[in-house]
């Protein structure tokens, strides 16, 4: 793949499992009608950790990823995450982005059954992965969160958010560029 036609890059930070990030990419690729580079993992910041809270911050770790990762115009970086995120005044995130920006970041650690004490569903887990994927990604394309709770720009208070909303667009929130996810 031709660096000059990448349009999002999928940047891994810690060790993220590759049928993750094949997933990942694919459906980002589908949904915003362009083309995806996964990038070489970068180490999670250890200053983006924080003890008291036993969470890491994203907006630290958005930092770490603006110093390493320089992108040619048009392109966006999705950060993957396997740590447990968090800003300021939330007990947690499932993802952060520029609104309108360049970065973002998702964190898979509470997409997973186990993380809830239930048994793991690779299949709900990849679609939760894709859904904050998409959610983060069209927020650097410039869209806010959506009233409507099924399209996938709707905030995410919880899980039951994540999973009650689709993966589509609603008609407001759709570039015209973007295809229909199948």
């Amino acid at each position: 793949m031709e660096r000059k036609s990448v349009r999002i890059i999928l940047l891994p930070v810690g060790t993220i499992e590759e049928f993750i990030l094949d997933t990942l990419s694919k459906a980002t690729s589908r949904i915003f009608n362009c083309q995806v580079s996964i990038y070489e993992k970068i180490k999670v910041p250890d200053e983006a950790y924080n003890p008291a809270r036993n969470q890491y911050s994203s907006s630290k770790i958005l930092e770490k990823m603006r110093s390493f990762i320089k992108l040619e115009n048009g392109e966006k970086a999705l950060g993957v995450a396997d740590v447990d995120l968090y800003v300021p005044g939330l007990n947690f995130v499932f993802g952060e982005a520029e609104l309108g920006g360049r970065l973002a970041i998702i964190s898979l650690t509470r997409l997973r059954q186990s993380f809830y004490g239930l048994p793991d569903d690779r299949s709900l887990f990849l679609q939760r992965a894709v859904k904050e994927a998409v959610h983060e990604l069209g927020h650097l394309y410039g869209r806010g969160h959506c009233p409507d709770f099924r399209c996938i720009m709707h905030f995410s208070n919880s899980l039951l958010d994540t999973d009650r909303k689709s993966v589509s667009f609603c008609p407001r929130c759709r570039l015209p560029e973007w295809t229909s996810p199948v």
